[in-house]
């Protein structure tokens, strides 16, 4: 994953030639992730052969090179100069991975990422915010997305890591790095009718949830007739984590949000019980 320090595509105005409209902007250097990093990137993210990575920005191809090569996973990089994007293709048929690797001269804002289960940048701060609905509506919950320097403002990384590179000095002139890892939260807002073990209610319950900062869950239920507080609420990819006190005794939840449903267990009271959810209509 490399970055093109400029990847915003040109917005003509209405009056403009169509053409004008559809032209990306080049407005600065390309700068590539320093070689020692990459392979921490993708072990970051924990990337495997049943992994499709995608890289927005992919310069000369070194992180989906890497990521087929060392770790079997297959995927393609798109940029705007075709310089890069031959260079890495034409590596990517001496490494002997052009089946598994592929790279295309294109727009990052057009490209069609919905089947990644790996994305990958390293771009202008302001291109990265840019880039946050894009993420959040292509791509299925659980996808993994890996920002170098820049993180994505309002989300909740999974993991962040801080790191001196030598390496990146030449190329930035510093050498402190930082790279985000994040997860697509599967979407949890609304009102959910609560199946809960015996000992916490014999009735469904009401359960109201809502999200901040993308992956942090808040809410309320009615448990036994008392309000009960949703506490460290979190989505981490389609798993939903939270705690509610009742009959005062903390409750820990986890569930698998698919499909307007929840399944999951829930452990307190000394014991651990099934319980699920369904979205109210």
């Amino acid at each position: 994953m490399n970055v093109l320090l400029s990847l915003i595509a040109a917005l003509a105005f209405a009056t403009a030639a169509p053409a004008a409209e559809k032209q990306p902007v080049n407005a600065g250097p390309y700068v590539p992730s320093p070689t020692s990093v990459v392979a921490d990137m993708l072990t970051l993210a924990q990337v495997s052969a049943n992994d499709f990575v995608i890289d927005l920005g992919s310069g000369d191809g070194r992180i989906v090179l890497t990521a087929a090569k060392v770790f079997g996973a297959r995927g393609f990089g798109v940029d705007i100069n075709p310089r890069l994007v031959k260079e890495a293709n034409d590596a990517a048929k001496a490494q002997g991975i052009a089946d598994r690797a592929s790279f295309h001269v294109q727009d990052l804002f057009k490209t069609d990422i919905s089947k990644a289960t790996v994305v990958t940048m390293y771009l202008l701060p302001d291109t990265v915010q840019l880039l946050k609905d894009k993420l959040l509506s292509e791509l299925r919950p659980g996808t993994r997305i890996l920002s170098h320097d820049y993180g994505l403002n309002g989300w909740m990384p999974e993991k962040s890591i801080t790191m001196d590179l030598e390496d990146k000095v030449a190329i930035s002139g510093v050498s402190t790095t930082i790279l985000y890892l994040y997860m697509v939260p599967a979407r949890v807002e609304g009102r959910w009718s609560a199946s809960l073990p015996p000992a916490l209610a014999r009735s469904p319950v009401p359960l109201e949830l809502s999200t901040q900062r993308v992956t942090r869950v808040m809410g309320r239920a009615s448990v036994a007739g008392k309000e009960a507080i949703v506490e460290d609420g979190a989505m981490h990819g389609e798993t939903l984590t939270f705690r509610l006190v009742a009959n005062a005794k903390p409750y820990d939840f986890t569930g698998k949000v698919k499909d307007g449903k929840i399944e999951g267990t829930v452990n307190g009271g000394g014991t651990t019980a099934p319980w699920s959810a369904v979205l109210a209509k």
